[in-house]
């Protein structure tokens, strides 16, 4: 067994907290005196929805929300089946259940673990009122597929797109493949804020306007309530001003993130796992996730040697026990065996080659001979 004293953790941020004054960022909303809904804000908004390639983009307060409100936007409704993963944390799902629709689940594909354009097609027979598409880990799905199955279907398409900032295939990154995108700014992700936050890009102009009127109680104006089921769901202007300083960074970040997937395959070339699928520019690596068969022995094993690892994640959505009492729990093989293989390795920028090493070479000895 490799040891060393040297910890490597699941996620630091130092090294993009190094590249961003995140003092001036903060001091020049402090200047303003402005905190909800001001300069920050829309400049953020209009920068990040020409960095994903759509017209419109709306702060709002975190990812879930972001769902939320897209499927309000969208005007699903209570009683109504969304088709969505199970693999993906249930934040689709809460999402789902927030305004009262039913989460019916969609098998995944094997290799990217994102939804199978096939079972998707099999499950618009059901006459869902929407679909959320998730790019998980970081990997776009197959847009170009689902796409298809859905506009035949007449089903508008959501995409869920809180791993996946700047993720692009064919000259298009997500957010902008479907009717509507939803991002999450949580600090850990690609690009991260410093508390919550989160938005939603579009390119059309009807479902933006009616999400700006969901994320402010649903008016038109101030104290005009317009649209129905509105709440207080507003990014504020500490969290765009930071964002505003990071988002020039994403593209080289993402790439460091890449640079990182790539040792880890090469270097866990030979062993008994499952790496991720893609290493192009479809893929962001937001988390490194292997399968590999007695997961939580080799976690341990690995803890001891000090790398800190994640499981992402470990219980599918419609196996929840909140819900064990629900509908009849779906046949979804592939995606329970990956819930129970699934492991995340440390993967972020700033992860130094030695630190890289150091997973590897652990990996290596709990591994090494099992092939």
């Amino acid at each position: 067994m490799v040891k060393t004293n040297v910890r490597v953790p699941i996620f630091s941020p130092l090294s993009v907290e190094e590249r961003v004054d995140l003092g001036a960022a903060v001091a020049r909303v402090l200047d303003t005196h402005r905190y909800i809904l001001g300069s920050e804000v829309e400049r953020f908004e209009r920068d990040f929805a020409a960095y994903c390639g759509t017209e419109h983009c709306v702060g709002v307060a975190n990812g879930t929300d972001a769902l939320e409100l897209a499927l309000r936007a969208l005007e699903v409704a209570a009683g109504d089946r969304v088709l969505v993963v199970a693999n993906a944390g249930f934040y689709g799902s809460a999402a789902v259940r927030s305004v009262g629709g039913i989460p019916e689940y969609v098998e995944i594909d094997p290799a990217t673990l994102t939804m199978s354009t096939e079972a998707l097609a099999a499950g618009l027979s059901s006459r869902p009122a929407a679909v959320i598409v998730t790019h998980l880990y970081g990997q776009l799905a197959d847009m170009d597929g689902i796409l298809a199955a859905a506009r035949q279907a007449h089903v508008p398409v959501i995409e869920d797109c809180a791993q996946a900032h700047g993720a692009h295939r064919a000259g298009r990154r997500a957010g902008s493949f479907g009717d509507i995108g939803c991002f999450s700014f949580y600090p850990t992700k690609n690009l991260g804020a410093i508390g919550d936050a989160g938005a939603v890009v579009t390119s059309d102009a009807s479902l933006a306007a009616r999400v700006r009127q969901l994320r402010q109680y649903g008016w038109q104006e101030k104290y005009h309530v317009a649209t129905p089921d509105g709440r207080n769901s507003r990014l504020d202007e500490v969290q765009a001003a930071v964002l505003n300083a990071r988002l020039p960074f994403l593209d080289e970040w993402n790439m460091g993130r890449r640079d990182v997937a790539r040792k880890y395959v090469t270097g866990l070339s030979g062993l008994p796992v499952q790496v991720p699928a893609s290493l192009d520019d479809d893929y962001v690596a937001h988390l490194f996730v292997i399968r590999v068969a007695g997961r939580d022995r080799v976690r341990a094993r690995l803890g001891e040697q000090g790398v800190d690892t994640g499981i992402h994640y470990p219980v599918a959505d419609h196996q929840q026990p909140a819900y064990a009492d629900g509908d009849p729990r779906p046949a979804l093989s592939i995606t329970e065996a990956a819930c129970q293989a699934v492991l995340t390795l440390p993967c972020y920028p700033g992860l130094s080659a030695d630190q890289q090493g150091i997973v590897i070479d652990a990996l290596r000895s709990c591994l090494e001979g099992a092939a």
